[in-house]
């Protein structure tokens, strides 16, 4: 842990709050599970079948549970109840990123708020300061 302060406006400090209260609470349950649950009906082709009549009758509805891990997408089937069981689940999981992407957004604006005060006093400048004798240009280009 950071031995200074962050300056934070009142509103950012009372939104982080918010965020660390529903944050924990889904923690609490839990109940996180990162992919999609996607409903799919069928055609099987056969003739006679009542997929195949008209109006067409699909087969399903069946239930996919899909994910990426380790760049494969890896899927599981789930009957009714499993499908709506976990799709709060799911839910859980996307709130928990969109939360995850607000409190980053409230850092990056605290950097920035503390970037451009250091250069008002007079601090570093990271674009125009050449620390060590290296360049940010050539930084910035690999």
């Amino acid at each position: 842990m950071s031995s200074f302060s962050v300056s934070l406006t009142a509103a950012q400090r009372a939104e982080v709050r918010h965020i660390a209260t529903e944050l924990a609470a889904i923690a609490r349950s839990a109940e996180v599970l990162p992919g999609t649950i996607v409903s799919r009906r069928t055609h099987c082709g056969r003739a006679g079948c009542k997929c195949m009549a008209e109006p067409p009758e699909p087969h399903g509805p069946y239930f996919q549970w899909t994910c990426k891990v380790a760049n494969k997408t890896v899927g599981r089937w789930l009957d009714s109840d499993q499908a709506v069981r976990y799709e709060s689940w799911v839910a859980n999981h996307k709130r928990l990123r969109e939360l995850l992407s607000r409190l980053d957004a409230i850092g990056i604006a605290a950097l920035e708020d503390d970037s451009r005060s250091a250069r008002r006093r007079g601090g570093p400048n990271p674009a125009t300061d050449d620390p060590g004798g290296v360049s940010a240009r050539r930084l910035s280009r690999g």
